[in-house]
Parts: C-alpha cells; sequence; structure tokens
C-alpha cells in the first residue's frame, strides 16, 4: 500500500511516444502527397524536396553546434521542415533560392526561438513568407504539362472557368492534384490519405483539419463561392492535416484548438473573397500561430484546488 501512494517528481505520465516516433509518422503521412507530386511534375520536384531536406538538415546541424547544443539532427523535425517548404513553393522555383528559404525556415522560424519545441511559429511558413516577399514572381509562376498557367484558386478570383487552365473535370484533377500550384499541395486526395494516417496514428486531432476546412466551406457558400473547390484547391488540406496540427506552435488545449482553428479557416476565407491574394493559408496559419499564446492564456484550464480571481 505505501508503495501505491509513493510519488516521486513530474512528469508522471509515462508513454513511448517519442520526439523520433512522431516525426518519422509525419514523414511518413507526407509521402503520397510527394510521389503524386513526382508524378503531376517530374522527377524535378523530388529534386526540389531533398535539396530543402538537405538545407535543412545542414543548417540545424550548424546551428546546432554554434549554440553549444547536442547535435540532434535525426530526430526529423528538419526533415519535415524541408519536405513541408519544398510542399509550398513552385517545381519551377530557382534552387539557389529554395536553399535560402530553407535556410531561413530553419535560422529564423526555429532555432532564433531556441530550437525545436521553441519556436512561435510554423518553420516552413516562415521560409516561405520570405520568399513570397523576396521574390514574389518566382513563388507565383505554375507550370502543369510544360505550359505556365494560374492556379485554380487564381482562375477563380479572376472568374475563369476549371476547364480553361486544365482538361477534364475540375474537381478531379484538383482531387489528383492535375492542377498548376505548389509542389506538394495540389492533390487533395494524397494529402487526405497522409492525415488520415496521422489521425489513425493518434499524431493529430481530427477536429483541428474538420474545423478549418468546414468554416472555409460555410464562409465560401456564403461569400458565392464554390465551397467544394475552394476545399479541394490550394493550400487548405496540406495547411489544414500538416501545418495547423503542429504541435508546438498550436494551443494545447482542446477549446483552445477550435478556437485557433476557426480563426485559420475565418482568415483564409476572408483573404480569398474580399483581399488580393487567392490563396491565404500560409499567412492565415502565421497569423494565428502569434495568438496561440493568448488563446493558451484564456483557455487554460482551472487548477485543480485554484480559487478563480
Amino acid at each position: 500500500m505505501a508503495r501505491l501512494l509513493k510519488m516521486g517528481p513530474s512528469p508522471h505520465v509515462r508513454t513511448s511516444e517519442t520526439v523520433n516516433r512522431v516525426m518519422y509518422d509525419v514523414i511518413i503521412a507526407l509521402l503520397p502527397a510527394l510521389l503524386m507530386a513526382v508524378y503531376v511534375f517530374g522527377i524535378q520536384a523530388l529534386t526540389t524536396t531533398l535539396i530543402a531536406v538537405l538545407t535543412c538538415v545542414l543548417t540545424e546541424g550548424i546551428m546546432q553546434k554554434i549554440m553549444g547544443k547536442e547535435i540532434d539532427i535525426e530526430d526529423g523535425s528538419a526533415v519535415i521542415t524541408g519536405i513541408l517548404f519544398a510542399f509550398v513553393v513552385p517545381v519551377t522555383m530557382a534552387y539557389w533560392i529554395i536553399i535560402i528559404g530553407s535556410i531561413v525556415s530553419i535560422l529564423l522560424g526555429k532555432m532564433l526561438f531556441g530550437g525545436l519545441g521553441h519556436n512561435i511559429f510554423n518553420p516552413a511558413l516562415v521560409g516561405r513568407a520570405f520568399v513570397q516577399a523576396s521574390w514574389p514572381v518566382a513563388i507565383t509562376t505554375f507550370i502543369l504539362d510544360g505550359q505556365a498557367g494560374p492556379t485554380m484558386l487564381d482562375a477563380m478570383k479572376r472568374g475563369l472557368d476549371g476547364t480553361q487552365i486544365a482538361a477534364g473535370n475540375p474537381y478531379i484533377n484538383a482531387l489528383l492534384g492535375k492542377m498548376g500550384g505548389s509542389i506538394g499541395e495540389t492533390s487533395a486526395i494524397a494529402i487526405l490519405l497522409g492525415g488520415a494516417y496521422l489521425i489513425y496514428r493518434g499524431q493529430i486531432q481530427w477536429e483541428v483539419p474538420a474545423v478549418i476546412i468546414g468554416t472555409v466551406a460555410i464562409g465560401s457558400f456564403l461569400f458565392g463561392g464554390d465551397p467544394l473547390m475552394h476545399v479541394l484547391s490550394g493550400g487548405l488540406f496540406l495547411g489544414a492535416f500538416f501545418m495547423a496540427t503542429d504541435m508546438v506552435t498550436s494551443p494545447y488545449t482542446k477549446k483552445g484548438q477550435i478556437i485557433f482553428a476557426f480563426g485559420i479557416g475565418a482568415l483564409v476565407t476572408l483573404i480569398r473573397f474580399k483581399g488580393g491574394y487567392p490563396e491565404g493559408m500560409a499567412y492565415s496559419i502565421l497569423i494565428m500561430n502569434g495568438v496561440v499564446p493568448l488563446i493558451n492564456r484564456y483557455t487554460k484550464p482551472k487548477m485543480f484546488g485554484g480559487v478563480a480571481k
């Protein structure tokens, strides 16, 4: 009995889950989108992804050495940052820009805050925002079957029909990824498969992507748009399943996560319909990342035995 009542220092939760296991689950979940990207855009999609991953891993290792930290690049976090950064840029982007963007992702998006677990913003999106501000033409030049053209969201914003930018049914094209766009965000079904794997493995909660996608669908309908196409197109699925669910940059309470997800969905809808930018997912996540400390503060559960002020 005395043994049962004995209590040591916290934490008291015991689990076999490790950082490496979580990260490698995410990497596995990203593989369907990568394979589909290679199928649609060719081997250059794989080359771009490998360059981004290698740059991120090397940058993190160098920074850990400079900062006097234990070199722990094998945990997989830098690999994920590299994959996600490559996924949110077009396949036509010059390799030297990929390298700079990857360095910024790790340096400014992660290591500046102290490394894994301390960053406020999603590192890959920090790199993407930097490239967007520095080389706006390069990051908005998309190709499909060797032809340059607008993305589906850009086409809808201009009043074009989906069949005018790609042959075949536009909804099927959006599901399979046969349309212009960034490397890893075009195939909705591939991303959905990866997201389903993460939910099955218990690495993410289904509520966050569901609220984001549902908010955009309802908002698109209210603004007179095509809800299904707005859900399937652009970076909505990629951001909802792989970026908004990041454990470090999202709220830690269920209530906070719902507020966070609704904020992302609402911002995406406003940017797409009332802003000058046809997409909006990256900036919406970054904005809500900045609000996370406030959300955590006001959704923090009351301490057991504590007295409300």
